[in-house]
């Protein structure tokens, strides 16, 4: 059983709070990189990077930089030991999953101070 479920299954889900689905509605982009793509960016050039041999531990590591509709950016990362167990779908996902597990408590933020000024208004 998932949270969502347990939640609604233990009567939780009464008050206001925060979803996945709110979440994913906060999200204005997202974009994913390896540490050789940022490598190679910052040169300017594919074919000039210094110290960056091909097969290089920087294909290991994965960003994911989620872009929120009020211009906030969230980063998530995840990296493997042996370059036989990646996987740039799964680096992806990883790293994805640890970017949206920052947006919680900045939403959760968002919607106790949205709900405090109401309390102070009304």
């Amino acid at each position: 059983m998932d949270i969502e479920q347990e939640i609604k299954s233990a009567g939780a889900d009464v008050g206001p709070r925060v979803t996945l689905a709110d979440i994913e509605a906060a999200i204005a982009t997202e974009h994913y990189f390896t540490a050789t793509d940022g490598v190679i960016g910052r040169a300017g050039n594919p074919g000039v990077v210094a110290g960056t041999p091909i097969n290089s531990p920087l294909d290991l590591l994965t960003f994911c930089v989620i872009v929120l509709r009020n211009g906030y950016t969230v980063t998530g990362e995840s990296a493997c030991v042996s370059p036989a167990n990646f996987n740039a779908e799964i680096g992806r996902k990883v790293a994805r999953d640890k970017a949206i597990d920052k947006c919680w408590p900045l939403l959760g933020y968002e919607l106790k101070s949205i709900l405090a000024n109401e309390k102070l208004i009304f």
